[in-house]
């Protein structure tokens, strides 16, 4: 399946449009995570237990809203859009949500 943030497929008009397609992740940290995560902060560098939780929420949600299109009939999505979001009263849990519109080209 074809997914572009851009409006079209080069080259290749949509057919048939199926509507809006979502896919929706909330993933919490876990202490530890957040204690290394604050131990790197300080003595600088990059949080890689948080980018590995933020790509696989990525790539989750981009799988769920592909897996939608697709029960549609689509073979595309266009104009995607990816969101980011922290939830919870002390901002413990992130929300990624891709949405698009579901095309069959």
């Amino acid at each position: 399946m074809i997914v572009t943030t851009t409006p079209t497929v080069e080259g290749r008009p949509a057919q048939q449009y199926f509507g809006i397609v979502t896919g929706e992740v909330i993933v919490g940290a876990n202490i530890f995570r957040d204690l290394f995560a604050g131990i790197r902060d300080i003595v600088g560098g990059r949080a890689a237990s948080y980018e590995n939780v933020l790509q696989g929420a990525r790539e989750q949600a981009l799988g769920e809203m592909r897996m939608r299109a697709a029960e549609l009939g689509a073979n595309a999505v266009v104009g995607v859009d990816l969101d980011y979001e922290v939830l919870g009263s002390n901002g413990s849990m992130l929300m990624v949500s891709a949405t698009g519109t579901a095309i069959r080209i």
